[in-house]
């Protein structure tokens, strides 16, 4: 029996779609139709998957009254156009991170799904990891005293090649809107509040975008981060948390399933499991449908807004702007 309840529709048809497709069959359904630039791509996605409804142009899955959710993985500087239509035509949307290019993109869909009373969502997978959500029930429960310091590294080796969307300013490449959005995002999960203080550093690509960038941020009850971000090195994916009774270790955290604690008074380990690092997309699709249904707090918009005024800030520190922005 499908665990799926809304008619999807996806906006691309790259690595991410192909995820999407296959995390809706795991759970028993199917996509139910499928959009892209290039025709012809839509037309070999939806045979591989079974979708019955390709569109002729992609915008037309936003006025097909059979569409209850679209789910958007175009590159980042195509979000905004498409969540323009896509909500004001009614639809319910899970963009792919980063949601936006910056913080003033972001209210303005954000106005606009409130406007149309739809929900808006970024499909980010920290939100929806089981690993997080037990995690945080334990922090919150007072399991491991408060909170002082996260570190957090998020390092790829994506050779030099300045014309893919990693180094490609005019796809508005660079690290912090691809994986520095990983970081952010699990930094403000375990965060009581956002932070009010931030300072960073930063290395250009040829091209003008970030490959390398550094933050310390704060926020006023005086809980630290520090992130380390690269595109041209190789880091583990690994976010420590660290609190007076413990500290805790999650591996792949952007898709994590296991964290090891680590307990002040003796030094003794306890590993925990949860969820399945595999099923990430799964949980997104379910959390999403659950928000449809009632429940928008399951997407945690308000730390998607936290997180895209961060990366906002940092970039204006740097003086770093795409062409859309000029």
């Amino acid at each position: 029996m499908s665990q799926v309840k809304y008619r999807w529709a996806t906006l691309g048809v790259g690595v991410i779609g192909h995820e999407l497709a296959e995390a809706m069959q795991a759970l028993g359904g199917s996509l139910y139709a499928v959009g892209n630039r290039t025709h012809a791509k839509a037309e070999a996605f939806a045979q591989q998957y079974g979708i019955g409804r390709v569109y002729a142009q992609p915008e037309d899955m936003f006025t097909d009254p059979d569409i209850d959710i679209v789910y958007i993985s175009t590159p980042h500087n195509t979000h905004l156009p498409f969540l323009r239509q896509a909500l004001a035509a009614g639809k319910h949307v899970l963009c792919e991170k980063a949601i936006t290019l910056n913080s003033a993109e972001l209210e303005e869909a954000v106005a606009l799904a409130k406007k149309h009373n739809v929900v808006l969502g970024e499909a980010q997978t920290v939100y929806h990891m089981p690993i997080h959500q037990q995690l945080a029930a334990r922090q919150a429960a007072g399991e491991f005293g408060p909170l002082r310091v996260m570190t957090l590294n998020f390092g790829s080796y994506k050779p030099y090649n300045m014309e893919n969307r990693f180094f490609n300013r005019h796809l508005a490449g660079g690290a912090m809107l691809d994986i520095g959005v990983y970081a952010l995002s699990t930094m403000r999960w375990y965060m009581s509040a956002a932070p009010t203080r931030m300072a960073t550093q930063v290395r250009y690509a040829p091209t003008g975008v970030d490959e390398q960038a550094s933050m310390l941020l704060q926020n006023d009850a005086g809980e630290m981060a520090t992130i380390m971000l690269s595109l041209h090195a190789k880091q583990p994916k690994r976010v420590t948390l660290s609190f007076d009774k413990a500290y805790v270790e999650i591996y792949n955290y952007p898709r994590g399933d296991k964290a090891v604690i680590t307990w002040t008074a003796d030094g003794h380990t306890e590993e925990l499991t949860a969820g399945d690092t595999a099923r990430a997309l799964q949980y997104e699709i379910l959390d999403m449908e659950r928000a449809v249904a009632g429940e928008p707090e399951r997407m945690h918009l308000d730390y998607t807004r936290d997180v895209m005024q961060l990366m906002t800030q940092a970039r204006a520190q740097w003086g770093m702007c795409y062409p859309e922005e000029e």
